[in-house]
Parts: structure tokens; sequence; C-alpha cells
């Protein structure tokens, strides 16, 4: 990996919560259901042998990304970030477009981003514009709908 995998504290227990139910809990099952199909004879027909098979096959390749993430990650608390006045990992930031239109964001790992949430990836094209900015900076951004020039109008962080 060529760039670290910033990631909140929260975002690592949930990769970390994922990763122990499937490897502690459904593909044990997944196993013991593969085994008991394999006893009932024919492979070639039997459902339960072949699904089995192909679900475990897509729970070791999570669970192998899932390794890979949680070693390259590099935990970051939001709380304890020193310089609360420009933008960086963990911050909410509410921007304004041109029209006025505010947003609010927050800026997180890669793996823990939800759009709908307001939750933008460390490395989205708009995040890595505004990192470093300042409350009044304006910062211009080009998106799939063509440029843009966005206006920080907060910066907050989580209290330690």
């Amino acid at each position: 990996m060529d760039r670290p995998n910033y990631i909140t504290p929260a975002g690592y227990a949930a990769l970390r919560q994922e990763y122990e139910a499937l490897f502690a809990v459904e593909r044990p099952k997944l196993v013991d259901t593969i085994a008991w199909a394999a006893g009932n004879g024919d492979r070639s027909e039997n459902g339960d042998y072949i699904y089995g098979r192909k679900r475990l096959r897509e729970i070791d390749r999570r669970l192998g990304w899932l390794s890979k993430r949680m070693k390259a990650a590099k935990v970051i608390d939001p709380a304890r970030q020193e310089d609360r006045s420009k933008v960086w990992f963990g911050a909410t930031v509410t921007i304004a477009d041109e029209d006025d239109n505010e947003r609010v964001l927050t800026l997180v790992g890669d793996d823990e981003a939800d759009a709908g949430q307001g939750r933008v990836g460390w490395n989205a094209p708009l995040v890595r514009a505004l990192r470093g900015a300042a409350v009044g900076d304006l910062r211009r951004v080009t998106l799939p709908a063509g440029e843009r020039e966005y206006e920080v109008t907060a910066i907050t962080y989580p209290d330690p």
C-alpha cells in the first residue's frame, strides 16, 4: 500500500467486529454445513454443498481483505487533533458552494465512508481539496459534475 489507511477508532472497531463475526461465527457454521452436505453423497447436484463452498470462498476473500485493511490501518482519534483551526482527519466541516447551499461533512477513513450520512473518505476529491483549509478559505474542486468552489464556514472536532 502506497499511502496510509487512516481510520477512526470506531471505524477500526467496526472492521474488527466484522472480522470476528465472520471468523468465529459464520465460517464455522458454514464448514459444518459443507461437511454434512459432503456426507450426503453426490456433490455435483447437492445445492447445500455447492452453495456452501461458494459462500466459504466469499467469506475467506472478505476475511483476507479485512485482515489487510486492519494491518495497514493507522488509527487516529479526531478528539486528540492538535490543530483544530484547520481541516484535518476527523473534522466535521460545514462548506457552502457558490449558490450558498451548505453541506456538513465528516472526514473519515475510506473504509468507513458513507456519503448518505455525510461521512466522506479521506482520499475523496472533495476532501483532498479541503485538507488544511481554515474557516473562510475558498477551495476549488473538480467533481464529475464539473468544477465547483466551496467556502469553509465552520470546523469542529469531537471533544477529547
